[in-house]
Order: C-alpha cells, then structure tokens, then sequence
C-alpha cells in the first residue's frame, strides 16, 4: 500500500479560490438561502468559464467545510446555517493560507495523543494485524538504509484508523500528504531518527495491543519528543 504525495500547485489553488469567491458573490447576487438548490456543474463550469472537474473540486471542498451538502441524484445545496454564517465561513475559506511545517507538526501531536488512546481501548485484531504490517514494512525499509516515511505514517495512519473515530481518521488523512512533503523537504527521518523510530513504534504499538491507554499516550508522547524539537529548531 503506497501513499500518493500530493504536491501543491498554485495555479490550481488559484483556480479554486477564484471559484469559491464567485460561489459566494453569486449565492449573495441571487439571495439564496439554506436549503435552496445550486446550478448543476456544467452551468456553473460555463457561467464561471472553467472546466467541470475545477468546479467539483471546489463544491468538495465546501462541502468538507459544511458548506454545500451534495445529494445523489438531486444535486448540490446550500447546507442548513445562517447567511451570516456561511458568508463568514466562505470569508475565512478565501482567507485560508497552506499550513506550515510547525503548524502540521502541532497538529499531528494533538490529534495522535488522542488517537492512540482511543485505539488501545477500541482497537480489534484486524486493527493490530494492520498496525504490524505497516511496522514490520517500516522496520524492513530502515533496516535496508532506505527512506521509510510513508511507511512510518501508514502505521500511525492505522492507529487513527484503530481509533473508530471518523473525524480525527479524516484529519490525519487530511494532513498526510503535506507532512511527507514537509519530512522529505526538511530531512526530518535521517537514519538516526529511524532506527530510534523501530523501538518507538514497538513500544506504542505494545501498549495498543495490552490495551493500557496511558501508556500508549506515554510511549507516543515521547516519540514525538525528538520531532517536535526538530521541529522547533528548523528555520524555514
């Protein structure tokens, strides 16, 4: 199993921007309220003069914010929240900068303290069986000398997985391209880091597998330790 890097391009980020801020002007223009039904793609691709697959990708990402609900076979609408609201919320959208590396980093913790908790208490014999896998994958690659990041994430991946919680398992979905570019962009897994990482990974993943919470928060706690000082001391 290979996570796909998902690189940044601007010019598309662009695109979108450009979309959703003529979303918002023409829900204001036509005085649409919650409820009310948006154009299909292919109207709002020739009204906004871009391609059917810019416009969906924009309806998605309003979508993820709570903004548009799409409904199979009837189309897309606006979701059930003030127009005060939504036009703050699509202002705060447009206003959306990329996240940095120490901005992913302190997320990655909060969210993986919480997850690994969860995961010692709701994880099941499959959740285990895909946690060692992507470890023993992990281990290989390291022992090799090759790069091993993406099998690195793809165990914490399973832990956010193990969690059975939806909301942060998306988060971490989120997020994982970008800190895979940011760890191959600032050399954040050297061999160092790696090999200390085998033990680090056998040690939460032992105390998942014993069902003992706060020690798995521990072990993942103190995993993070070297990471977040790298992390603080890198100048971008």
């Amino acid at each position: 199993m290979k996570i796909e890097i998902l690189t940044k391009n601007d010019s598309n980020r662009n695109i979108q921007q450009g979309i959703i801020s003529k979303l918002r002007d023409y829900i204001e223009y036509k005085n649409l309220e919650p409820g009310d039904k948006l154009p299909s793609e292919r109207m709002l691709s020739e009204r906004f003069e871009v391609s059917r697959s810019s416009i969906r990708e924009a309806i998605q990402k309003l979508e993820f914010f709570g903004i548009l609900k799409s409904r199979p076979q009837s189309g897309t609408f606006i979701a059930n929240i003030g127009r005060v609201a939504m036009s703050g919320m699509l202002d705060e959208i447009l206003r959306l900068e990329d996240p940095d590396f120490k901005s992913l980093v302190e997320t990655r913790i909060l969210l993986e303290l919480k997850t690994v908790r969860l995961a010692s208490l709701r994880r099941t014999e499959q959740d285990l069986e895909k946690m060692r896998a992507a470890l023993d994958a992990y281990t290989a690659k390291v022992l090799n000398g090759e790069k091993a990041v993406e099998e690195d994430l793809l165990f914490h991946l399973a832990i956010a997985q193990a969690s059975k919680n939806s909301t942060m398992n998306t988060f971490m979905l989120i997020i994982t391209p970008e800190i895979i570019t940011n760890f191959e962009k600032y050399h954040v897994c050297d061999a160092n880091l790696s090999f200390n990482g085998i033990q680090e990974h056998e040690d939460i993943y032992e105390a998942i597998k014993d069902q003992e919470p706060q020690k798995a928060k521990e072990k993942m706690k103190a995993h993070f330790k070297v990471l977040y000082q790298y992390c603080y001391n890198t100048k971008e």
